[in-house]
């Protein structure tokens, strides 16, 4: 292996860079600490078994039903659950959406972001349903479908990151979001309304972080300010003495 693969203390540099991507309780402790309130609350729904887990669930939906009498509540527990095997997969897109913004403006203003798409994002799709089930343009049933993540925060987050981004990379990077909230409606049940509500949900939590939170992150000089390595090449000039001879 090539020497400049190997760090001082003997390990390869892609493992010393992978350890500071990964989420720290001392360097991004909002990332950290809500994996681990996600790994608490995916290790309990395979403790209490599929009838209790599936109450539990219900309760903390953000379904027309639970906003309408708590919705305070149902609007933070909804967000302190996932699928209990989908842990792994949110580790993954929190080191590389949540926990990089975190590392420029701090675990405050990284909850904020977070916040601001959860909660608009299920306000913006879920009031519109609880108007149609009023006017009885909705079945009954329709008010306790199933309603909970982080989905609607974690693409807020990662929309606010476009802006971070250099100038030539905000367009890839828009375009690879939306493709993802295409691909997951793909994935659920496409054509029944709650898949179509998550599908407006998910694309309004993306333009609430990138156009939301643009002005801000600019004002903070934040914009532009990630970019990727690009790869120096050495040139030797005409001119430039041969290794080994001496200049006149």
């Amino acid at each position: 292996m090539p020497t400049d693969t190997i760090t001082p203390h003997g390990r390869p540099r892609w493992t010393t860079r992978a350890a500071v991507l990964l989420p720290g309780p001392g360097t991004t402790p909002f990332t950290f600490w809500y994996l681990a309130v996600l790994l608490a609350t995916t290790v309990l729904q395979r403790a209490v078994g599929d009838s209790v887990s599936a109450e539990l669930l219900a309760g903390a939906s953000t379904d027309a039903h639970n906003l309408w009498h708590r919705p305070v509540s149902s609007l933070i527990s909804s967000a302190l659950w996932i699928d209990d095997s989908g842990w792994l997969v949110y580790v993954l897109i929190f080191a590389v959406a949540v926990a990089p913004l975190e590392r420029r403006v701090g675990a405050g203003w990284t909850f904020t972001v977070f916040a601001s798409g959860h909660v608009l994002a299920t306000l913006a799709t879920e009031l519109p349903v609880m108007v149609a089930l009023r006017e009885g343009w909705l079945p009954p049933t329709d008010a306790r479908w199933l309603d909970i993540g982080v989905s609607y925060g974690f693409f807020a987050t990662a929309g606010a990151m476009v802006p971070v981004l250099e100038r030539r990379l905000r367009l890839p990077a828009v375009v690879l979001l939306e493709l993802l909230v295409g691909v997951i409606y793909v994935a659920d049940e496409p054509g029944s309304l709650l898949s179509v509500v998550t599908l407006a949900g998910h694309a309004i939590a993306v333009h609430i972080g990138v156009l939301g939170w643009w002005a801000w992150l600019r004002r903070r000089g934040l914009t532009g300010t990630l970019r990727l390595p690009r790869r120096r090449r050495d040139r030797v000039r005409p001119d430039a003495p041969l290794a080994g001879s001496i200049a006149p």
